[in-house]
C-alpha cells in the first residue's frame, strides 16, 4: 500500500512541477500597500506655510529650511500671530518708535512662562518665522524684527518662495572667436 501511495504522490508532484509557476499578486499588493503607507507617514516632516491671499512672498535660492516656529503674518492691511489678528498696519506705521507695543505683548503671551529652553534657544533666542508681503514697507519689517529681538525671539526666519534653480552656464563657443580674429583652420583670411 505504501508503494501505491508513493507512486500517486510522485505523479501528483510531477504534474504540479511540470506547470508554469504562477505569481502570487496578493503578497505583492500587501508589500506595495505597506510601502505607500510608510511613505505617506514619513512624508510629514516638511512644513509648508500657506500664505494668505494678501501676501505675496519674495523668492529665494536658499536650500536651508526653517524649523517649525511661531509665525507672524504681515499683509498689506494687518499683522497676525498664528492666525490671530493683533494690529492694523496703518496704525502701527503711525506710531512713533522702533518697536510695536501690541506685537511685544502678543509675543510675551505666546511664550510659555515656565518652559525650559534648550541651550541653543537660550543662546540664539526663541525661533520665529515672519511671513510678510514683498510690497510692505521696509520700516514695518524692521520694526517687527526689532520687536521680536527685544522680546527674546532672536532666531528670525523669513518665509519665501523657492526660486527655480538657475540653468547651468555653458562655456563660450570657441569657433566664433577664431572666425572673429581672422584665423580659420590654420589659414589667414585676407
Amino acid at each position: 500500500m505504501s508503494s501505491a501511495l508513493r507512486r500517486r504522490r510522485m505523479a501528483r508532484n510531477h504534474r504540479r512541477l511540470g506547470q508554469n509557476p504562477r505569481l502570487n499578486l496578493v503578497a505583492l499588493m500587501d508589500i506595495f500597500t505597506i510601502l505607500v503607507l510608510f511613505l505617506m507617514v514619513n512624508n510629514g516632516d516638511v512644513e509648508v506655510l500657506q500664505p494668505e491671499r494678501g501676501i505675496t512672498l519674495p523668492e529665494s535660492v536658499s536650500e536651508q529650511r526653517p524649523e517649525p516656529a511661531l509665525t507672524i503674518r504681515i499683509s498689506a492691511t494687518g499683522i497676525a500671530i498664528d492666525g490671530r489678528d493683533i494690529a492694523d498696519v496703518e496704525t502701527v506705521l503711525a506710531e512713533p518708535g522702533d518697536t510695536i507695543a501690541v506685537l511685544a505683548q502678543a509675543l510675551q503671551g505666546a511664550s510659555e512662562p515656565g518652559a525650559q529652553r534648550s541651550a541653543p534657544e537660550r543662546d540664539s533666542g526663541r525661533p520665529v518665522v515672519i511671513m510678510a508681503d514683498r510690497e510692505i514697507p521696509y520700516q514695518l519689517l524692521k520694526r517687527v524684527m526689532t520687536t521680536c529681538g527685544q522680546s527674546d525671539y532672536r532666531n528670525i526666519s523669513l518665509a519665501v518662495n523657492a526660486a527655480p534653480p538657475a540653468p547651468p552656464t555653458e562655456p563660450p563657443p570657441t569657433e566664433p572667436l577664431l572666425a572673429a580674429t581672422g584665423v580659420s583652420e590654420g589659414r589667414v583670411n585676407r
